[in-house]
């Protein structure tokens, strides 16, 4: 149900606007302000997924312009407007503030006779505005609506009853799983309601059967969450066989057998707060629901009362820090931040004389990030940041920005099991005062994607699947007209061999290998070329040739021009897919970003 705030502001204007509340969300904000307050503001709307331009209010004239943008497509939600306003000349300043980040100030509130208001309800998100405006913005208010969790399709088969727990529960407290032979015989979790009262649900299983019961145990009380599940679906059974859960402190011994093709339950900086599925005399399949996580905010370290505050909210990671700093203090800092695979730019302070280092510390990311900082600071007369350091999920360490002085205090702004998205501070003239930061869960790893298979439609499908950690070896057979089998083996997160099925001819004798010098060697692309050959009706694969990241095999099969390259930069292969009968029509990959160093 949608809930209508009143309008804060000035009384004075005489022309009253709606936007209505017909929409999912707010996505980008126009603001137009100068001396004399807030011009013009337009709310750009989503519906449907898609952004629909709003309309305009307030006078248009040469003023400063600042937007600011919020992507719906990462589930990041308008949550509250802070703003600033007098009688005679309406709103002054307005600051836009989401699930994620927070805009910088647009106007200026440091008037006379300035009022503050706040328009926000606990728990809903603002879906649309209204307001007044004449010769600039007089007053707003806002719609407010519930926040929807984002539903995950049950994974495995619809054999059973539908069942759906909802999303009622505030926390999970404990998960019960009986695993049998190769399966997961039920499935029940315990949780805290949103009236804080402790319930039992359902069993979603058969109990009528004898097994291995396991007990996960989450510390809601010290804000411990799911963050995904891992398992292992057998298509021939329709059945689930084992499964994995992870928080954001720690993650579950493995329950069942690796048996079938292996799947996620995750979501990008969310977490789980429900579970659906089917199941009959076992688990047949499970999904779930997600809500976005709102970032960790760990106080500032240092004293801030005669200081200025900034904040630059959370964002997806930090790609760079620049410090400028003196002999004793830290007077600047810069951070490139990463927004959706933009970079998003913020500094604070003011950059003092030549004789001030400046030094900039990058990160690798996306496959690095910084995890913690460590620094010092001085609290007799003038309060501020005398040195930093940070660290990063590679275990690197920057140098020591600034020297620090004997009378120093040091502070470490870190948490355990995440990463810092973001910071947040205060300054007084020319140096630093204050530093704090954002923090979230350490990313997941990211899942296999599947590259597309080359070659011809001929043949039964097949798909080793993508549960491995990389190819060990690979059996190559061939015949006069081209490549008649294959077959690899792999290695698992177990560090167990794995050997694949073989995929063409199963009854030829004649192979050729290739053996990587695996874990410090993987395969990184294969080279390949097909074509109709005399006697057949579809395409064949004619030659093959993998590259790792240390060499490139010979080419096996016919010495042929290539015709395709299965390859993606910062990837390396880690599972194998195509089409074959009595030859290999079709081969695809299946490949994992290169993570290590």
């Amino acid at each position: 149900m949608t809930q209508r705030s009143d309008a804060e502001g000035s009384k004075k204007a005489n022309f009253f606007w709606d936007d209505k509340s017909d929409y999912d969300d707010v996505g980008k904000i126009y603001v137009q302000y100068s001396p004399q307050g807030i011009k013009s503001i337009r709310f750009d709307y989503v519906n449907s997924g898609k952004l629909i331009d709003g309309s305009f209010h307030g006078s248009s004239y040469y003023t400063y312009k600042q937007t600011f943008e919020i992507n719906h497509l990462k589930n990041e939600h308008l949550e509250s407007v802070e703003g600033y306003y007098t009688y005679d000349n309406g709103i002054q300043a307005l600051q836009f503030k989401t699930n994620l980040k927070i805009s910088e100030p647009m106007g200026y509130h440091d008037i006379d006779g300035c009022k503050k208001f706040v328009l926000a309800v606990e728990g809903k998100k603002i879906i649309g505005f209204h307001g007044s405006s004449s010769y600039g913005v007089y007053s707003l208010g806002a719609y407010f609506s519930k926040i929807d969790p984002t539903r995950i399709e049950a994974i495995g088969s619809t054999v059973g009853k539908e069942w759906d727990d909802g999303v009622d529960q505030a926390c999970f407290t404990k998960i019960h799983v009986r695993t049998g032979r190769e399966c997961i015989q039920f499935i029940k979790f315990e949780y805290v309601d949103k009236d804080g009262h402790l319930k039992d649900g359902p069993i979603h299983g058969s109990i009528s059967s004898r097994g291995c019961p396991h007990v996960f145990e989450i510390d809601h009380v010290d804000e411990e969450y799911l963050v995904s599940v891992e398992g292992y679906y057998d298509e021939e059974s329709e059945v689930i066989q084992a499964l994995q859960f992870k928080t954001n402190i720690k993650t579950s011994e493995l329950m069942g057998s690796h048996k079938g093709k292996k799947f996620r339950l995750a979501a990008s900086g969310m977490k789980i707060v429900g579970f659906h599925g089917y199941a009959k005399k076992n688990l047949n399949s499970l999904g779930a629901y997600f809500t976005r996580l709102t970032p960790t905010k760990l106080n500032y370290h240092s004293i801030t009362d005669t200081s200025s505050r900034w904040d630059d909210g959370a964002f997806d990671g930090v790609r760079k820090v620049t410090v400028s700093y003196g002999s004793s203090y830290i007077n600047w800092l810069g951070f490139n931040y990463d927004n959706d695979g933009k970079v998003e730019k913020r500094h604070h302070g003011i950059e003092n004389s030549h004789t001030d280092k400046e030094v900039e510390f990058v990160v690798d990311y996306p496959n690095e990030y910084i995890t913690s900082v460590v620094g010092t600071f001085i609290t007799t007369g003038r309060n501020y940041l005398t040195s930093l350091a940070f660290k990063t999920s590679k275990g690197r360490t920057s140098q020591k920005f600034g020297d620090g002085t004997s009378d120093s205090v040091e502070f470490v702004l870190e948490s355990k099991g995440c990463a810092i998205v973001g910071f947040h501070g205060w300054l007084i003239p020319n140096v630093i005062s204050a530093l704090g930061a954002y923090y979230y869960p350490m990313p997941l790893p990211p899942a296999a994607e599947k590259l597309e298979g080359q070659g011809g439609d001929g043949g039964s499908p097949w798909d080793d699947g993508s549960n491995f950690e990389g190819v060990r070896k690979i059996y190559i057979g061939t015949g006069e007209i081209g490549i008649v089998s294959v077959k690899f083996l792999y290695e698992n997160d177990t560090q167990e061999i794995v050997v694949g099925d073989h995929h063409g001819n199963k009854n030829l004798l004649r192979h050729q290998e290739f053996e990587l010098d695996y874990p410090s060697e993987y395969l990184t692309s294969v080279e390949g070329s097909y074509d109709v050959v005399p006697g057949s009706d579809f395409e064949v694969i004619l030659m093959l040739k993998f590259t790792t990241n240390l060499r490139t095999s010979p080419c096996y099969g016919l010495d042929d021009d290539t015709s395709f390259v299965l390859h993606k930069e910062g990837h390396k292969i880690v599972g194998f897919h195509g089409k074959s009968s009595s030859m290999l029509h079709q081969l695809g990959t299946h490949v994992l970003p290169i993570t290590h160093s």
